[in-house]
């Protein structure tokens, strides 16, 4: 599913404009983004939380030399589902 497949569900199912549905989910993504972006963690009950962790730096290897590279610390986001999205999942069928 994308985004334009969010937006066309939920501009369907509640009949408001596609272009107004998109500048909610848009914004609503903005916000989570700066909010991680600061380091703060973004709890969406019943969902997940999303929130940035460090990855630790490790040595790697040049598969065409094979030499050493550093490969420093890194920022990622994690994301952690919530209880009802497990069970949600964990109950479908494909």
């Amino acid at each position: 599913m994308t985004k334009k497949d969010i937006i066309t569900k939920i501009s369907d199912e509640i009949d408001l404009k596609q272009v107004d549905v998109k500048k909610v989910v848009q914004r609503t993504f903005d916000i989570i983004t700066d909010s991680l972006s600061r380091g703060n963690k973004v709890e969406l009950r019943n969902f997940g939380i999303f929130k940035v962790k460090t990855r630790k730096g490790r040595l790697g290897r040049n598969p065409r030399t094979g030499e050493g590279v550093n490969i420093p610390d890194k920022k990622v986001v994690s994301f952690k589902s919530g209880m009802r999205m497990k069970l949600d999942v964990e109950n479908c069928e494909f």
